[in-house]
């Protein structure tokens, strides 16, 4: 009974030790893809890596076959312990220093030589000094034999842990909130997973637990349970360290990551030992079959995670927040994006052309800056796109008050407002669908023409309403975005929220900023009044103007604009045309389809390709005034001003 009892606790063992390697392997993928840039996550990343390494190393032993291999891989598990005693005086140095006590040079310099003493011993590995040869019939385990340097090194292992320790309670002592010291007591806690659980102590421990194998296999078992533990609890501390995320996007994605990665792995891995041993002992070879176990059991698990997903996030993560955060989820659910609007569109002006059975149909859905988007069927272009007539936007106001259609040409229009309480509506856009001359509609046809409008108008209000919630979403996020860094650099260092950068510029989205001002670039209050005056480069360069913010931003323009300009003689070639938009467009202020046709792109393309030019004289503005910042000069060249032509005049 005790013999089967053993038996059983070291498959358990073998099991924990593959799930504890493939724990700290999730783990460390975790922390090199999404927090590298923090001192406290590169110096786990280092205990991470050598806890891999040593359960790696163990778990290949105890299916190792030949005397050679089972050495192997136990010498190998000493390259992972050697390391592990300067990674934690790294990691508690690390954490002390994120919690306002930067090191002076002493804890630096132990650091270092923690980190040369464990590289001498494990010169020492090959040779048999740090651990002699391999006792194959060891009980209760194969094991290596201890020296002389075994026990130097065991001191050094508890001397620096010792150290480390003394570095966390220091750290744990200066955390103030409530949150940072419940989650430095959670990191108190896991980092005994590592110290503990990597040491072999069946080398100091050889001799009892011969006499009690029992005693001995579950404690190891006991032991690997508290490890893969503490290891989670270890890494979910360390994961708030110098992130601007908010607790639940964190929480959330640690623990989807632990869900598909070393739960799925480590589940499979014992259905696919489980399974094999069954077989074993009925008589069956399932050789053949497993691997369609193992991708059944990753199928069913993945399937599993993705539809528990959304109620264990509802249930561990939102808190009294989960109101709030499922209307979130509710609009990127449903949100009415701008090709779901033209595929809408479409469909009306289909339907339109088969009702009156017509050939060509458009749509125009208007914003601030003129046509946002244009659709047509049948081809041809029925309206000036750049700039509509005034007095065909006179006559659809003065039509579109009881959404009547009216003859323009060749269509017959039919304005879109905007649904607004008070009466003061405004011009959304037009949908336009060709008529037959001296043929007017009959009832039944003006009614189905009435009812699409409604719907398409239904749909662009909808649109319009959700571009005024981004446009103050877009005003709030780089506030949003400053107090949540501010907040995750302060959580275990109150200094920080004093001394930390303003990040708000680097947040900020100046796209819209430089499109409004170069709109107006020769002139208008798009230009005079426009946030990026108040830019610290304008400030900088006013004086090169005649103390004229203006002067200053459009020359401030013309520099971003060059900066885009490919070196050469300018051509009209693939690799000019932001320029090229940029020049015709702003500079010469020459109109859409002429831009398109010397390009030869389709308006739609070209409207794509400014936004991609615009961000890129945003992206040269913010490089511009970071440099300003930094007190480093920002040289403004002599940029020939180019007049617009007389058509934008």
């Amino acid at each position: 009974m005790s013999d089967l009892i053993v038996n059983a606790l070291r498959t358990l063992n073998s099991l924990l030790t593959a799930g504890i390697a493939i724990t700290a392997f999730s783990l460390l993928l975790y922390v090199l893809s999404f927090n590298l840039r923090d001192r406290v996550t590169r110096s786990l990343a280092i205990i991470l890596s050598c806890v891999v390494v040593v359960f790696i190393a163990e778990a290949l032993s105890s299916v190792a076959s030949t005397p050679v291999g089972l050495e192997f891989f136990l010498r190998l598990q000493w390259v992972g312990i050697a390391f592990l005693p300067a990674a934690y005086m790294h990691f508690s140095d690390a954490l002390l220093a994120t919690t306002g006590r930067p090191s002076r040079g002493r804890r630096r310099l132990a650091v270092r030589l923690g980190y040369l003493i464990s590289l001498g011993f494990l010169f020492l590995l090959p040779g048999n000094l740090l651990v002699g040869p391999l006792l194959p019939d060891g009980s209760p385990a194969p094991h290596l034999q201890r020296t002389a340097l075994t026990w130097v090194f065991a001191t050094y292992y508890v001397f620096a842990m010792v150290i480390a320790w003394r570095n966390f309670v220091r750290a744990y002592q200066r955390t103030v909130t409530s949150t940072s010291r419940r989650r430095m007591t959670y990191l108190l806690v896991g980092a005994l997973a590592p110290a503990l659980g990597s040491y072999p102590y069946l080398l100091f421990g050889s001799n009892i637990a011969a006499h009690s194998p029992l005693l001995f296999w579950l404690a190891v078992t006991v032991s690997n349970l508290l490890t893969s533990v503490f290891l989670v609890v270890m890494a979910y501390s360390v994961a708030f360290f110098g992130v601007p995320w908010p607790d639940r996007v964190v929480k959330r994605r640690l623990f989807k990551w632990l869900m598909r990665g070393p739960v799925t792995a480590s589940t499979v891995l014992a259905i696919t030992i489980f399974t094999r041993r069954v077989g074993a002992a009925l008589g069956f070879d399932l050789t053949a079959v497993m691997p369609a176990i193992m991708a059944g059991s990753i199928l069913i698990l993945e399937h599993l995670i993705t539809l528990a997903s959304p109620y264990w996030e509802r249930r561990l993560f939102y808190g009294s927040d989960r109101a709030d955060l499922d209307l979130i989820q509710a609009l990127d659910e449903r949100l009415l994006t701008e090709g779901d609007l033209r595929q809408f569109l479409e469909a009306i002006l289909a339907a339109m052309c088969d009702r009156l059975q017509t050939s060509k149909a458009f749509a125009a859905v208007f914003d601030t800056h003129g046509i946002e988007i244009y659709i047509t069927i049948g081809g041809g272009h029925p309206l000036e796109v750049e700039e509509l007539p005034g007095h065909l936007l006179q006559a659809a106001a003065q039509n579109g008050a009881a959404r009547d259609l009216f003859a323009w040409g060749e269509f017959w229009l039919l304005p879109i407002f905007s649904n607004r309480e008070n009466g003061n509506r405004h011009l959304l856009g037009l949908l336009g669908v060709m008529r037959h001359p001296d043929t007017d509609l009959d009832t039944e046809q003006r009614e189905a023409l009435d009812i699409l409008c409604q719907r398409a108008e239904l749909a662009i209000n909808d649109r319009y309403r959700q571009q005024q919630a981004f446009r103050s979403l877009e005003e709030l996020t780089p506030q949003m975005d400053m107090i949540q860094w501010l907040r995750a650099a302060s959580s275990y260092d109150g200094a920080q929220i004093l001394s930390a950068p303003d990040p708000t510029l680097q947040m900020a989205r100046l796209s819209p900023w430089v499109k409004d001002a170069l709109t107006h670039y020769w002139g208008g209050p798009k230009l005079t009044q426009n946030p990026l005056l108040n830019l610290q480069i304008v400030q900088q360069t006013a004086h090169e103007h005649e103390d004229n913010p203006t002067n200053a931003l459009r020359a401030i323009l013309r520099k971003a604009i060059e900066d885009v300009r490919p070196e050469g003689e300018r051509r009209f070639t693939a690799e000019w045309i932001l320029y090229n938009i940029l020049e015709m467009k702003f500079m010469e202020g020459r109109k859409v389809r002429e831009i398109a046709m010397r390009l030869a792109l389709s308006e739609a393309d070209l409207y794509r390709k400014q936004r991609v030019a615009i961000e890129a004289v945003a992206n040269a503005i913010l490089e511009m005034e970071q440099q300003a910042r930094l007190g480093m000069p920002v040289a403004m060249e002599n940029t020939t001003q180019i007049k617009p032509s007389s058509k934008r005049e």
